[in-house]
């Protein structure tokens, strides 16, 4: 449990770890200590991987080649999975979601391409995506360098708290990652 206070905001991260399903969930709680109501982006971020950490140290360039993304509109989740290189290779789906208690001011925002969402020249601790308020290109499919990112806009007004939960599941198919995301 982390929690941290700044001038305008209180902020409380949870991290647990689900002992049923292969999963993570992160609660984020945020409360407006101003006296004016604001706007604010929550913008969760993972890269994907889904292989043995070996392969991916050994050929990293490669082994996201075989990585595929989509957004599940209905249930806001994005999925991915690896393409198996061979008849031996187990499928495995990823599911990232977020489940939100508060109000939203625009549709969800979704990025799968890491370039798109670092910005040209940008490192992960300054993401163009992020510091310069760009918006999420909501493209999802084969990209060279896979991600999953989700970006709710909320609407906390003044002494309001709003509750945001990000969680991030990998099951070994498509139908139970699904499951999962409705769950």
């Amino acid at each position: 449990k982390i929690i941290q206070q700044f001038r305008s905001l209180s902020t409380t991260l949870e991290i647990v770890v689900s002992p049923e399903d292969d999963a993570e969930l992160r609660q984020l709680t945020v409360t407006n200590l101003e006296n004016r109501d604001r706007e604010i982006d929550f913008t969760a971020y993972a890269e994907v991987v889904l292989a043995p950490q070996a392969a991916d140290v050994a050929h990293p360039a490669v082994s996201n080649l075989f990585l595929e993304t989509e957004l599940v509109p209905e249930l806001g989740t994005l999925l991915a999975t690896r393409r198996p290189r061979s008849a031996d290779e187990s499928q495995i789906w990823l599911a990232h979601l977020a489940v939100v208690e508060g109000k939203t001011v625009n549709e969800l925002q979704y990025e799968t391409d890491r370039a798109r969402f670092l910005g040209r020249g940008r490192q992960i601790r300054r993401p163009l995506s992020v510091i310069d308020g760009e918006p999420l290109s909501n493209t999802a499919g084969t990209v060279l360098d896979p991600i999953v990112s989700l970006r709710h806009r909320m609407a906390i007004a003044a002494g309001e708290t709003v509750h945001l939960v990000f969680t991030t599941v990998v099951a070994p198919s498509r139908e139970e990652a699904l499951e999962f995301a409705e769950k």
